[in-house]
């Protein structure tokens, strides 16, 4: 049997917190450990207890989602973000992409596909709804251009381009491990060598710069 997801709940509405609960609760693999009303507590709870995931609100009062997120990603860099907002603005995404979150999802997303985001972000895999990627790639292009930005994937081995190429892809450790039939400890290498190169500190981040460059289509 897979292992389970500890979950954490961290928003400032308990009729929310209350809803997500119960859609989780019937999931056998989610295994809601806390729920928390603001930021601060989130970290608080995330640095006391065993956690994998984490669903965060953005706007809370004490501390926002963002600083949350940037705190967590500090103590605890393993512990996956799911941003839950009812926001569709870029700033708060990028803001996020730039501390570590590994998706981001609005708050009228069908209960479905909430479930497969946090299974995904489980796996390693990282969650940016569609409509919003374009936008994130544009802002994303223009803070790294410049007279001294260079192609930096071009240090990157053959083997290493295959392996950005599927993280941009979505694809967690285990399917990269078999599509290229290499084990997970060797992918896991690889990208300690490709978030090295091309200058990122997560599989997010570098599906962005992969797919500006072009080493993937959309």
């Amino acid at each position: 049997m897979d292992q389970s997801i500890n979950l954490l709940i961290a928003d400032d509405h308990a009729l929310i917190r209350e809803g997500l609960r119960k859609i989780l609760s019937i999931e056998p693999r989610i295994n809601v450990v806390g729920e928390v009303a603001d930021g601060q507590q989130a970290v608080e709870f995330c640095t006391r207890n065993q956690v994998d995931i984490v669903l965060m609100d953005i706007n809370m009062p004490v501390m926002n989602g963002i600083e949350a997120c940037r705190r967590i990603k500090e103590i605890k860099p393993n512990i996956g973000i799911i941003a839950l907002t009812i926001h569709d603005q870029d700033e708060y995404l990028f803001e996020l992409i730039k501390y570590g979150i590994s998706g981001y999802v609005l708050k009228d997303v069908h209960p479905d596909q909430l479930i497969q985001t946090i299974y995904g972000v489980a796996r390693g895999e990282s969650f940016i709804p569609p409509a919003m990627t374009a936008r994130v790639l544009a802002e994303f292009s223009r803070l790294t251009s410049g007279d001294h930005h260079e192609r930096k994937h071009q240090a990157l081995t053959d083997r290493e381009i295959e392996v950005l190429k599927q993280v941009a892809k979505g694809q967690s450790n285990k399917a990269i491990a078999k599509a290229l039939y290499i084990s997970e400890k060797t992918v896991k290498n690889h990208l300690t060598s490709i978030f090295n190169k091309i200058g990122v500190e997560d599989r997010t981040q570098a599906a962005l710069y992969a797919i500006k460059e072009k080493l993937v289509d959309l």
